[in-house]
């Protein structure tokens, strides 16, 4: 993905090696790899190079033969009506019930992936990547309920995350057939 592999911001980040976790946070415990696996919409992003101009934002995820995780990011450039998409892979930093990663797109440089929150039923999640500077609001489908969107956004400003810099991913009928 042009957006996702062209950006001086997310090298520098993986360069530094930059696998923390914002501090005051805790990522989820009691995780479950096989049932965080499969497709999740993006639903709002903090702004980054890596992913600017691009909507219809997903991330799939699947099984390595190395035990780690492959991670498919693609999105549309509803301006340019194009699709970027970057490969990576992730693998646990921690023990494998703790939804605490590290991601690489970018050959052996590696960004943290935190899942600050979990559904019980694995159907939305709120994940940070090493600090504050990066948050995503992911769900199961296009379109998240409303209740369950602000209760995650308002838990993100309950942990110092700037809320008000959160762009909304169009999603649904402005995305053309994947």
């Amino acid at each position: 993905m042009k957006h996702l592999l062209g950006s001086s911001v997310i090298s520098m980040a993986l360069l530094t090696g930059c696998t923390g976790i914002p501090e005051g946070t805790e990522p989820v415990s009691d995780f479950a790899l096989d049932r965080y696996l499969g497709q999740w919409y993006e639903i709002a992003r903090l702004d980054h190079s890596f992913e600017r101009g691009l909507d219809c934002v997903t991330a799939t995820y699947s099984l390595r033969d190395d035990d780690g995780v492959r991670v498919i990011n693609r999105g549309y450039n509803l301006e340019e009506q194009a699709w970027d998409e970057a490969e990576g892979r992730a693998y646990f930093i921690d023990d494998k019930n703790v939804g605490r990663l590290k991601v690489s797109f970018f050959g052996p440089f590696y960004g943290g992936y935190n899942i600050l929150e979990l559904d019980d039923d694995y159907q939305w999640a709120l994940v940070a990547g090493p600090n504050r500077d990066y948050l995503w609001i992911l769900s199961r489908t296009p379109q998240m309920d409303s209740a369950t969107e602000s209760s995650l956004r308002q838990r993100a400003a309950e942990l110092d995350f700037p809320t008000d810099e959160l762009i909304d991913v169009a999603q649904g009928e402005a995305c053309p057939n994947r």
